[in-house]
């Protein structure tokens, strides 16, 4: 056809094969882009009949926005004057239907290259083109949704370690935005002294390595703050397996360093208190005993009489003390025992009144008792419930002035029964009231010079409830005079008339 003519059997074998492949439309134009031939492949792709189509304008196998601008004319000229023209877009088929068509029109010549017309060659490539589609849309689909999480710091690095894209949650970890960090090194994130070690850089040989790498450690916004980050980076390869950079996940693990390390400094603290306890103990055992033999002479001057008093309330107090520490580091470190069995609670408030009457009596305070005749029985360890409320009793003795009003009332609400300590003191600022039951905890107010404790009391009380499987609770508007309500809630076992 272009430079010399086949032989005719050649001419012919090559006639019959063109027009019986069915999974390409070969087909000729000639120079004004009429068609002048029709394989099997055109008529199944394209749904015309050899005697439907020769002879008319192959523009009809275009949208009608790409005739209005002239589309298929181009194609011609671009293939007369290049010898070769490819396209990828939608064709319409007879039905009207369209289809995503691979297209390639060759220039053909004669020997003397006068243009003698077209070859057209166009391939059904719509279920290629629907897989890249939904591709696409599930790449972008991903996008979106990477660009948007918040929690945590994700973006890509190029071979070299240099930042190549940047998600919300990076911007809102790191405090930079995407036109500040892309092409920037990923070393700026590091401390300088792990920039020293070359450790940014071994992150991404271990990953490129082993495929994929974990670390913690503190990193660097960009006001220079630190924060401890869970990390973890990816190396990335493509379909031929070249690699071509690193995906790095950043998580802000601050909080939860911080707790961890809080956590562990109470656990040591606890077995401290506990050993100092013990080691407090130890020498309070005889000094007691040597009060108690002195109290034993009767005639005695009156200074060593008062010496004699002083060192019974003071070992008094101090074996007090001693008994909170040792309490609360067994609480803690789970080696408080409860009995647990049925325990009337009217009887629990009864005995804890009996031992704390000296101590309320001592300061002049009026004390109200209110308790229902119908037993309220709550399962737990009588013993410790009493101590509960001993230190509730001894509390509010101890921050109410002289001459003062202690309450103590004991309720049912609905499967609970309440227990409540009021006093009429100088109360605790609401600020304060999130505090009360914090280990040492002591409020401005209390004067601890004065009134004396550790501020284990009310932490004791809160861990052993907690341990019977209730709750506790201070009420208080801060206000002198209006006091200090704690309300202990324990559940009930059962409830008999």
């Amino acid at each position: 056809m272009t430079h010399g003519s086949p032989p005719p059997v050649e001419n012919a074998d090559y006639r019959l094969m063109v027009e019986s492949i069915s999974d390409y439309a070969i087909f000729l134009l000639d120079p004004h882009g009429h068609v002048r031939s029709w394989n099997v492949g055109a008529q199944k792709l394209k749904g015309y009949r050899p005697e439907e189509i020769i002879g008319r304008s192959f523009e009809v196998f275009y949208p009608q926005q790409m005739i209005d601008i002239g589309f298929p004319a181009r194609e011609l000229s671009e293939a007369v004057r290049l010898g070769r023209f490819e396209d990828e877009d939608w064709r319409i088929r007879k039905d009207g239907s369209r289809f995503w068509a691979s297209v390639v029109i060759t220039a053909l010549f004669d020997e003397s290259g006068r243009h003698r017309g077209f070859a057209k060659v166009a391939r059904d490539l719509t279920a290629r083109r629907r897989h890249e589609e939904m591709l696409r849309r599930s790449e972008e689909r991903f996008r979106l949704i990477v660009e948007g999480v918040r929690d945590y710091a994700i973006f890509m690095l190029d071979p070299d370690g240099y930042v190549a894209s940047w998600n919300l949650g990076a911007q809102i970890n790191k405090g930079y935005t995407a036109e500040e960090i892309i092409g920037q090194h990923f070393s700026v994130f590091y401390p300088q002294e792990k920039i020293d070690e070359g450790w940014p850089v071994q992150e991404l040989e271990y990953a490129l390595r082993d495929g994929r790498f974990e670390d913690e450690g503190w990193r660097i916004r960009k006001d220079g703050s630190r924060f401890w980050a869970s990390v973890v980076i990816t190396s990335l390869y493509d379909g031929h397996g070249r690699h071509y950079g690193f995906a790095k996940v950043t998580r802000d693990l601050t909080d939860r360093c911080r707790i961890d390390t809080l956590e562990t400094q109470e656990r040591y603290l606890y077995q401290f208190l506990a050993l100092l306890g013990h080691e407090l103990r130890n020498p309070l055992a005889p000094i007691a005993n040597a009060v108690s033999i002195m109290r034993l002479e009767e005639s005695v001057s009156e200074p060593m009489r008062r010496t004699r008093d002083i060192l019974a309330r003071q070992v008094a107090h101090l074996g007090r003390l001693v008994d909170d520490l040792l309490d609360v580091g067994r609480i803690v470190t789970g080696k408080v025992h409860l009995e647990r069995q049925p325990v009337e609670m009217q009887q629990v408030v009864a005995e804890s009144v009996e031992a704390m009457s000296s101590t309320l009596q001592a300061r002049s305070h009026g004390l109200e008792v209110e308790v229902p005749r119908e037993p309220l029985v709550v399962m737990g360890d009588r013993v410790r419930l009493v101590q509960v409320l001993n230190n509730l009793l001894h509390n509010a003795a101890k921050f109410t002035p002289d001459g003062g009003r202690v309450s103590v009332t004991l309720v049912p609400r609905g499967d609970r029964v309440e227990l409540s300590v009021a006093d009429n003191g100088p109360g605790i600022a609401p600020e304060e009231l999130a505090y009360v039951f914090k280990l040492f905890a002591q409020s401005e107010k209390s004067t601890v010079g004065h009134h004396g404790g550790l501020g284990i009391g009310l932490s004791m009380v809160h861990q052993m409830v907690q341990r019977h499987g209730g709750e506790v609770s201070a009420f208080s508007s801060g206000e002198p005079g209006k006091g200090v309500e704690f309300v202990v809630r324990l559940p009930l076992i059962q409830r008999d008339g």
